[in-house]
């Protein structure tokens, strides 16, 4: 930080605005263009990247008026990135960082992972992509078929194992201090160099002025520190006065955050996750929760919980208005709703919702709730397909009842 004191906001704010659309390698990446942030030693050669970030922040007018009564909110969607979550940027440095390593004959032969799937997919492309072998271990019959085919697409090697995320991450912590396997996990502070970009970058879309709020879904909690630390450093360095509020969402059946926030953040303890849509934050004893602690202590932060139905609502919600989203955008979006009809969040407060990935990659729980086919919940804005005989007025039947439904003038 000393080194980077020695320039004032203004020179940083102008040189990452003088980066965005770029082709200058390495700077039109979103990661990248902040590179003296992130890994300023590496050579550009060694960089592993595939221009990610510069994600749509995307103003979510009319969710945000209709449903919320808020008029200044945003989805940052870094789902919107080169495998379709935001943990490309993470990986961009971690990979190069390794490309690295071995350039310089470093005993490293390949990296691995645990995964909930998102993970894998960002770890198998980059690696892929730099010709370095990939090992990924992941939870039997836990992630969607989307997630799974990434991995498998991009040549890692993935074991399907009979355990979930947390009993996946023990065996290769166990397996990369015998092996020479380089651990890509988010305990791994290099990814949170890369994901702590995205805070940056919403700054900067904002012409750096500081929103209110920031609400990010929370499974193994390296997000919600990557923001605060990203959102603080600007604070230290002078392009900002100030930094948001931080809330970390969490599903209710993947709680220990959660649970420990309302104890008041008394003895830690993790919980045995249960199984929910938001299946990438199904973690229940988080490697980063000293972190996301200190992240949501720091910034005046609160932590938030949804049910199955609420996420799943939310997100179909959200979906009604023109969006796409994952289930763990319906967590945060479950939060945001909460926060508002408590006051807590007011009409007039900027407030940033972070979509952590693509909603083609949850198709399945997506199908399952417009076919109401989730037992025992009220899938309130399904939306399924009417089924209607090929004829002019069995058509025109249908359609005229659709018509008077959505127009009162035609009534």
């Amino acid at each position: 930080m000393e080194a980077l004191k020695k320039f004032d906001g203004e020179y940083w704010r102008s040189l990452f605005d003088s980066r965005v659309g770029k082709t200058t390698w390495p700077y039109g990446s979103g990661v990248w263009s902040k590179k003296e942030w992130v890994l300023p030693e590496i050579d550009s050669d060694d960089i592993v990247s595939a221009f990610e970030g510069n994600s749509n922040l995307f103003w979510a007018e009319r969710y945000g008026k209709q449903f919320l009564g808020m008029n200044d909110l945003w989805v940052k969607h870094c789902g919107i990135s080169h495998t379709g979550s935001f943990k490309d940027l993470g990986m961009t440095v971690l990979v190069s960082q390794v490309n690295r390593l071995r350039k310089m004959n470093r005993p490293v032969v390949g990296v691995g992972c645990a995964s909930t799937g998102d993970t894998s997919a960002a770890l198998s492309a980059y690696c892929a992509s730099a010709g370095i072998p990939s090992i990924v271990f992941l939870p039997a019959n836990r992630i969607s078929i989307a997630q799974l085919v990434q991995p498998i697409a991009n040549g890692a090697f993935v074991l399907s194992l009979d355990t979930d995320f947390d009993g996946c991450m023990q065996l290769i912590r166990e397996v990369t201090s015998e092996l020479p396997i380089y651990l890509a996990n988010s305990l791994n502070s290099l990814r949170l160099e890369g994901q702590k970009t995205a805070a940056i970058e919403i700054l900067q879309q904002f012409d750096w002025q500081v929103p209110d709020w920031v609400i990010i879904p929370g499974g193994n909690l390296g997000n919600i520190y990557a923001f605060y630390k990203g959102f603080q450093m600007c604070k230290e360095l002078g392009l900002v006065d100030k930094i948001p509020r931080l809330v970390c969402a969490q599903a209710a059946n993947a709680n220990p955050l959660y649970l420990h926030y309302k104890s008041g953040w008394t003895d830690f303890k993790a919980v045995k996750a249960g199984t929910t849509f938001a299946s990438a934050i199904q973690i229940g004893d988080p490697v980063s929760i000293d972190r996301a602690v200190l992240a949501l202590q720091n910034s005046n932060g609160i932590c938030e919980e949804a049910t199955e139905e609420e996420l799943m609502n939310a997100m179909a919600q959200a979906d009604s208005t023109g969006m796409f989203i994952c289930p763990h955008t319906g967590v945060a979006l479950s939060a945001l709703i909460k926060l508002r009809n408590s006051g807590v969040i007011g009409p007039t407060d900027r407030t940033v919702v972070v979509s952590t990935a693509h909603g083609l990659k949850f198709t399945q729980s997506k199908i399952d709730y417009h076919s109401n086919a989730i037992k025992d919940m009220d899938c309130r804005y399904a939306n399924p397909p009417v089924h209607v005989k090929a004829d002019f007025g069995s058509v025109m039947d249908v359609l005229k009842k659709y018509l008077l439904s959505k127009d009162s003038k035609l009534q």
